[in-house]
């Protein structure tokens, strides 16, 4: 019996840049593996609650990064476990009221909202980034895309 391992990279290195907002972002470079989906949604949880904002917004943003980051590891990712992709997730604030989560990867492929069978196991991740997004979309670029989702923080009374 054989087994392949996939090589091991560098550590994940966050980085922190500020935006006009006044919120800082947040950007990671992960591999193309399955286990960068519980990254993702450590990071999207983690930025949101440093960001002082609610639970539910936390859980939102979390739920939207893992989806993403998950389609990119499917799309653009383990074509040759050794060498495994990457792809960038990205949390900011354009506005004050305004959470853009995106995913960059490599894979020119622009991924497709489609319905799925109740018996189904996947294939939902789209249709639920559309309900819990106001808006969401690609971004083309001349090697790779970016998929991105907006979320509205609520006003303060």
């Amino acid at each position: 019996m054989t087994s392949t391992t996939a090589k091991q990279s560098a550590p994940v290195t966050p980085q922190l840049h500020a935006h006009g907002s006044g919120h800082p972002g947040y950007d990671v470079s992960l591999v193309c593996l399955p286990t960068s989906a519980a990254l993702a949604r450590r990071a999207a949880r983690t930025t949101v609650k440093c960001w002082g904002l609610p639970e539910d917004l936390a859980a939102d943003a979390e739920l939207i990064a893992c989806e993403l980051v998950t389609n990119a590891i499917r799309h653009a990712g383990v074509h040759n476990p050794q060498e495994p992709g990457r792809c960038r997730l990205t949390l900011e604030r354009p506005a004050p009221d305004t959470i853009r989560v995106e995913v960059y990867d490599s894979s020119m492929t622009r991924p497709v909202k489609r319905k799925s069978g109740e018996n189904e196991t996947d294939g939902r991740g789209l249709v639920l980034v559309e309900a819990l997004a106001v808006d969401w979309g690609v971004t083309r670029h001349p090697v790779g895309k970016t998929v991105w989702a907006l979320l509205r923080t609520q006003p303060s009374a």
